[in-house]
């Protein structure tokens, strides 16, 4: 587990609140997806364009090198009935007529075919009790609940699909964020066009907004995408309850650094390239993996890097995101690679100018 040691600071929660109108909360994705809006923001200066994403090419220099994260949402939520329940006085598990529906959303993969899930109702979900999908599909057994209610379970496939990904697909959902209560049309629109590896719960947004022929265009330049990995946990969208945001204990997710992305990063940046992170995701496996002298090093593990203004980035030169909640843990991390009150004022200035907000909302890139 990585983890940094956190800057002082008297920073509140409540100096990361801005008032959002409800309207401004996209709902459904733009098409194309490189025609939402893009805020070109000076992290210095505080400077601001208004562009459309398409654009972004324009700001992007040959030596650059792009990092994306190509991790892929799972259809994570999954709805059952308990098939058997754990039995104190027998000390084993007995068949149950139980019919009522027991849901999981599946979190974070342990190993193998050991997840950790949020269950509900917890009634439904103790230890011992054993969970089935899809009339015979898939098996979970609850082996312990953990910190936060969350359920560790182990999966056991048992017809029509040869893996818990594949029994996903036949059976779960995509479990969208809830400030988003419109039905998505086309679950391919909440992947980004470069997903690969199976595992998040929830999607790398600032990605959404690429399509292969910008990314293309982007390569023709002379400019590097490099992948990195790091799969979303629904932490992501755990309120900060701590008044002070340094007694916030943030959530950990896993990363992945390859040699040859790390080689390929390093080699770019060491020719005077700028390391643009593709959101917030991939800026947290880049700080994660880098020494202090800015040099990335290969990782396979997790992380749980805290970032907010007082953090000295030692990696990541410029930034493309969405527009983020407000007090949430990606709102700190933006305004520590600016300044707090030239992202708050951008904020501001965003709602003024109508953008739509949120994972299907418009981008920034803040350089």
């Amino acid at each position: 587990m990585i983890k940094n040691e956190l800057p002082k600071t008297e920073l509140r929660l409540s100096d990361f609140y801005y008032d959002l109108p409800k309207e401004m909360i996209a709902q459904t994705p733009v098409e194309p997806r490189d025609s939402s809006r893009l805020m070109l923001l000076d992290k210095h200066t505080g400077e601001i364009e208004h562009k459309i994403f398409r654009d972004i090419a324009d700001y992007i220099n040959p030596e650059d090198v792009l990092v994306i994260n190509d991790t892929r949402v799972i259809p994570a939520r999954i709805i059952g009935h308990r098939k058997y329940r754990f039995d104190k006085d027998l000390g084993r598990a007995v068949e149950t007529d139980s019919t009522g529906p027991v849901e999981l959303l599946l979190l974070k993969q342990r190993e193998n075919d050991i997840w950790e899930t949020l269950a509900g109702p917890g009634k439904r979900a103790k230890p011992g009790d054993i969970i089935d999908f899809g009339d015979g599909v898939m098996e979970a057994e609850i082996l312990d609940v953990v910190e936060g209610g969350c359920r560790v379970v182990k999966f056991n496939v048992k017809k029509d699909a040869d893996n818990v990904f594949a029994a996903l697909d036949l059976l779960g959902t995509m479990p969208l964020p809830p400030y988003i209560t419109e039905k998505l049309e086309d679950a391919e629109r909440y992947q980004t066009v470069y997903s690969k590896t199976p595992g998040s719960a929830a999607a790398p947004t600032a990605g959404l907004h690429f399509t292969p022929e910008l990314l293309d265009k982007i390569r023709a330049k002379g400019c590097a995408v490099v992948p990195v990995l790091l799969h979303v946990g629904l932490g992501t969208f755990r309120p900060v309850k701590e008044d002070k945001i340094a007694d916030h204990e943030m959530h950990s997710e896993y990363i992945r650094v390859t040699e040859d992305a790390a080689n390929e990063i390093n080699r770019r940046r060491a020719n005077g390239g700028r390391i643009i992170s593709v959101g917030t995701t991939s800026c947290r496996v880049l700080e994660s993996a880098a020494d202090e002298n800015g040099v990335i090093h290969p990782v396979d593990t997790d992380t749980g890097i805290f970032i907010y203004p007082g953090y000295k980035f030692k990696a990541v030169d410029a930034l493309i995101t969405n527009f983020h909640l407000p007090e949430s843990t990606l709102l700190m991390l933006v305004s520590a690679l600016s300044s707090r009150e030239i992202i708050m004022n951008a904020y501001k200035t965003a709602v003024e100018e109508k953008y739509r907000f949120f994972s299907f909302g418009d981008a920034m890139f803040i350089h």
